[in-house]
């Protein structure tokens, strides 16, 4: 199985997601600072795979203080906390994973600087080990609603590479294939970092499942011609009306579902819903550096000069889902979350 983010000999381990799908490289970290600067870059993405490595990336900072009581140890990883969080905004696992380990600290605020940094590595763990089996739960639920010999199309990662490992929406694509229900799945290359195509149509390539990776503006092209019978997208924030941020990109997926009346899906953990936020425009959507759509694979294909606007998420409206795939189970609207 792809293991983005895994634990070994008091280090994280992570797959540089940046040099995908040509080499696969893991790199060693032993400081929450460098993993902060990871997630940052994308050396790892997904919302759920960035809060199992921010929970790491605390336990990290409890290992590397230098702290002796238990006050100045709270102190040291406060401050590990904040930066962690403050490395990407949309993603909502990011700070819903940071939580959990503050309230782990919150809970053992007495025990002793050795004692704590176990406790909060068997935290980690289980978030890791929560969100596998999350996305299996949800590839299972998420496959019930795939007809036989489904052509299915996807946008930008939601797989293994995303998450803990199996996926979200590719999850829903893995379960779907082991139960011999998918013709093939249209892969949308997801400009402008391109996660489709370095990064889906490699998983899919590695697990032998059938695909065809396409352009995105041949998307409404295909579901055009009758060649696509479903969506399914995952989610870095979903609101409590259902209101659902994903990689940019997924609003017009979703925009040409409606249009050709093709169902549209989101797949995503429980955790990824934000109850306080009452709607998508509250949603804060990260923006990115502008030489990301100013050039492809390193290559500068448009002026040095030219300005950019490069927003990382846009937010699709619940009445285009149609429904939300869980380890819960399938929620249908109206959201009420």
């Amino acid at each position: 199985m792809i293991a983005p983010v895994r634990w070994e000999a008091d280090r994280l381990v992570l797959l540089d997601q940046t040099r995908l799908p040509t080499e696969e490289v893991e790199r060693t970290f032993s400081s929450w600072p460098d993993v902060a600067d990871a997630i940052r870059t994308l050396v790892v993405r997904g919302a759920p795979a960035i809060g199992v490595a921010a929970a790491f990336g605390v336990v990290l900072a409890a290992r590397e203080s230098a702290a002796r009581d238990p006050s100045t140890l709270r102190s040291d990883l406060d401050d590990a906390i904040k930066g962690l969080a403050a490395t990407r905004p949309t993603a909502v696992n990011l700070f819903w994973a940071l939580d959990r380990m503050r309230r782990t600290i919150a809970a053992a605020r007495d025990l002793a600087p050795t004692a704590l940094v176990k406790r909060l590595l068997a935290e980690a763990q289980a978030i890791l080990a929560e969100d596998l089996a999350a996305n299996r739960a949800m590839g299972a639920h998420g496959a019930a609603l795939v007809p036989e010999r489904a052509r299915l199309l996807t946008h930008c990662n939601a797989g293994a590479l995303a998450t803990a490992g199996y996926g979200t929406a590719v999850g829903v694509i893995r379960a779907a294939h082991e139960r011999g229900r998918l013709s093939l799945v249209w892969v949308d290359e997801t400009r402008p970092v391109m996660q489709g195509s370095r990064l889906t149509a490699w998983e899919l390539a590695k697990e032998g499942i059938p695909h065809r990776l396409i352009s995105d503006v041949a998307a409404g092209f295909v579901m055009q011609q009758g060649e696509v019978d479903l969506v399914v997208t995952g989610a870095d924030r979903i609101a409590a009306n259902g209101d659902t941020a994903n990689k940019i990109g997924t609003y017009s997926v979703a925009v040409l579902a409606r249009h050709h009346g093709i169902p549209f899906y989101v797949a995503a953990p429980y955790s990824t819903i934000d109850p306080s936020i009452p709607t998508g425009r509250a949603i804060v959507i990260e923006e990115r550096d502008g030489a990301e759509v100013r050039g492809v694979a390193g290559r500068q294909t448009a002026p040095a000069a030219s300005p950019v606007y490069n927003p990382a998420f846009d937010v699709t409206p619940a009445e285009l889902i149609t429904a939300i795939i869980t380890e819960r189970g399938v929620v249908r609207p109206p959201y009420h979350f």
